[in-house]
């Protein structure tokens, strides 16, 4: 391929085909979030599980998946990633009950976090010059409108044929996917240094902040509670290992100066995080994400746990803030030279918790109120204008020869937000829902005391009101004791959900003033080169670095 002739875009079909399946993966997790519950007779939270077990495994291993790719070569490992993808997605449409599920996250996380880095070095070997910039762009973008067709497609699927279908049809979509991959260039690997040190240091940190966070109710927030693995004098493991991981964080970035100064390469080149407008990126990304992955989280459990919508109802749900999303994505690069990026982020920041605070201000048990429709396309224009812009803002105050190093640190954050961000949310809907149904059923004198020691308040769980009758149909209760349990879940599920809406727009709120600090933008042409380079030889030497549109997710 030289500069003069253009190159078939079959190629770039076939790696968005790849992104497209994994956003798939997620998507049928969560407009199939009440049907899955069911079948398995567990909680609606449960699933939230899965997505944290996944988004953990990928933010854990981005940075080693990386490397592999440039050890191994990116097509040889794309068709392999494809399959244990496909594979993953087989053991979902057998799955049998929670554990099976997470352990096929767990094996399709592990295959995304190869995957997702080599999606760009793939464009790199396939594409030049302006072509190779036009096909990052619709990489970029890509990801939110195909999150809009995910949740309609798999929506209408689930609703139809069962969750288990859509999974099985993945399989097949990525058996497709592998035997279109010998249409990609051939890329031979290269002699790589990988830094088992800092891939073990990055994965706990991971781990151990993700199952915090996921933890911190249930576990307890300071003192254990009865549900705790263990205790620490009485204290809760779940702020122990918050801490623990944000140590091992430190000790990561520690360890990376150390390998960098003694001449060896490092998992990720620290030049990308060595400046408080970077590291300022870095966090908006990480909270940005958190809140879109939690939206995500609570508009489905809303739509199908509270109002017993199907999953094509719930696909139609989430299209107000996806459809918003995308379009600012787009939109927003029009702004880049004109206004100051401190000034869209702050702006952009304020209508994500504008959007938090009215849907928790206006959210009912009647999903046809305008207002709540609204609230999402508001948030949905703040998250796009801030996934796109921040990590163009992020590659143009980084070395251009840098550009694969951002790609994968910003992968990480991005994953590890979006473990957090389901992980919190769950354990605000739960533990608000507990402390809830505890003030309104231990005074409620309709409920006897032996019926209330038979529903055993310590272990809350979000579900449906069919679900709730079900449990009570085991228990001596009357059926207006039944009745009256189920209202009072009704009441309590819905303000659960109401204050944790207007907790993440506080959130969002708090990325108001860190945005101020952002980096310029510069435009500019990322060069094929860039993908996936080594640190220059003179770190602290910082030339400008161009951007490019990468889209919104």
């Amino acid at each position: 391929m030289n500069g003069q002739s253009r190159a078939s875009w079959l190629p770039l079909v076939i790696i968005a085909m790849a992104q497209i399946m994994m956003i798939f993966n997620i998507a049928t997790l969560q407009v199939s979030i009440d049907g899955i519950a069911s079948s398995f007779n567990s909680s609606a939270t449960s699933i939230g599980s899965a997505i944290v077990a996944y988004s953990l495994v990928v933010a854990g291993f981005i940075m080693l998946g990386a490397r592999i790719a440039q050890m191994l070569g990116s097509r040889r490992v794309f068709r392999m990633t494809v399959l244990a993808f496909g594979a993953a997605m087989a053991i979902m449409a057998l799955s049998v009950g929670v554990p099976m599920m997470i352990v096929a996250q767990v094996v399709a996380g592990a295959a995304a976090a190869a995957l997702v880095p080599t999606l760009v070095v793939l464009v790199a070997d396939n594409y030049k010059g302006r072509q190779q910039e036009q096909a990052l762009g619709w990489l970029g973008g890509a990801p939110a409108m195909g999150i809009v067709l995910a949740f309609l497609i798999a929506g209408s699927l689930a609703t139809l044929l069962g969750w288990r279908v859509v999974f099985g049809l993945l399989v097949l979509f990525a058996a497709g996917i592998y035997k279109l991959s010998d249409k990609l260039s051939p890329a031979v690997g290269e002699p790589v240094q990988v830094d088992f040190g800092g891939v073990a240091l990055a994965a706990l940190s991971i781990l151990f902040i993700s199952v915090g966070s996921a933890n911190l109710i249930s576990w307890g927030t300071l003192v254990a509670s009865p549900a705790a693995p263990f205790s620490f004098v009485d204290m809760s493991p779940a702020p122990i290992m918050i801490l623990a991981g944000i140590f091992l964080g430190q000790a990561f970035i520690f360890w990376s100066r150390r390998r960098q100064a003694a001449g060896h390469t490092p998992l990720v080149a620290l030049e990308v995080i060595d400046t408080a407008t970077e590291r300022s990126a870095l966090g908006c990304i990480f909270i940005v994400s958190a809140l879109a992955s939690a939206i995500t989280f609570l508009i489905p459990l809303y739509v199908q746990v509270v109002q017993g919508g199907s999953s094509f109802d719930t696909a139609l749900a989430v299209i107000p803030f996806s459809v918003a999303s995308f379009i600012a994505a787009v939109l927003v690069v029009r702004l880049y030279g004109r206004v100051p990026t401190s000034m869209i982020a702050r702006n952009a920041f304020l209508l994500v918790a504008a959007g938090f605070a009215l849907l928790g201000a206006v959210v009912r048990n009647d999903w046809t109120n305008g207002m709540v429709m609204l609230s999402m396309a508001i948030a949905g224009v703040g998250e796009g204008a801030l996934a796109s812009l921040l990590f163009n803002v992020l590659v143009s105050s980084s070395p251009k020869e840098l550009a694969g190093h951002v790609g994968a640190a910003r992968g990480a954050v991005n994953n590890l937000a979006s473990a957090v961000g389901t992980a919190m949310a769950t354990a605000f809907v739960i533990g608000i829902l507990g402390v809830n149904l505890h003030a309104n059923l231990v005074h409620n004198e309709k409920i006897p005391i032996e019926l209330k020691s038979e529903l055993n308040l310590d272990n809350v769980s979000f579900i449906s009101n069919d679900q709730l009758r079900t449990v009570l149909a085991r228990t001596s209760a009357t059926p207006a004791q039944v009745e009256e349990a189920v209202l009072v879940n009704t009441d309590t599920r819905l303000v659960a959900l109401k204050l944790t809406f207007l907790t993440f727009a506080g959130f969002a709120l708090l990325a108001f003033f860190p945005a101020g600090a952002l980096p310029r933008y510069e435009r500019g042409e990322i060069p094929a080169e860039a993908q996936g380079a080594e640190p220059e030889e003179h770190p602290h030497e910082r030339p400008g670095a161009p951007g490019v549109s990468q889209g919104a997710h």
